[in-house]
């Protein structure tokens, strides 16, 4: 046990426009070199395709979408012995959703596709919409742990 006290958990902030923390915490994951801003940007225009593709509310996409995605269990590395094992444990929803949005943004990252806010919002559409792609990773999580 450690010395020092335990680490406060941090609260993610809302972003300006949509008043919503799921939005931030995907913005500071696609943010890269500090550019905020242009995070942002990327964010806000992927939302407006979202908006233009399926005529609804883009955060009820957003929201579906990572609920969607987000695990349950998650597997992790321990070493018995001299060997290492793969051991399933739960996750809780903040960590869950932090895995669904590393997901997310590692799928539209690979997408072949115009820009970045275009690859995003068609990867969050297709996960809303609860394409074969993201069912098929889930089950393979759950047949690794549950053999």
């Amino acid at each position: 046990m450690s010395r020092r006290g335990t680490a406060e958990e941090k609260t993610a902030k809302s972003d300006p426009i949509y008043r919503n923390r799921l939005v931030n915490m995907l913005v500071n994951r696609i943010l890269k070199h500090g550019k905020k801003s242009l995070a942002y940007q990327i964010i806000y225009r992927a939302m407006k395709k979202i908006q233009q593709k399926t005529e609804t509310n883009p955060l009820s996409v957003l929201r579906q979408a990572i609920r969607g995605v987000t695990p349950d269990i998650a597997v992790k590395a321990r070493r018995v012995g001299g060997s290492t094992h793969q051991v399933p444990i739960e996750i809780g929803s903040t960590q869950g959703k932090a895995l669904a949005i590393r997901w997310l943004l590692a799928a539209s990252r690979k997408r072949p596709g115009r820009n970045m806010a275009f690859k995003l919002s068609s990867e969050l559409v297709d996960a809303a919409k609860g394409l074969i792609k993201w069912q098929r990773q889930i089950e393979l999580l759950h047949i690794f742990v549950n053999p």
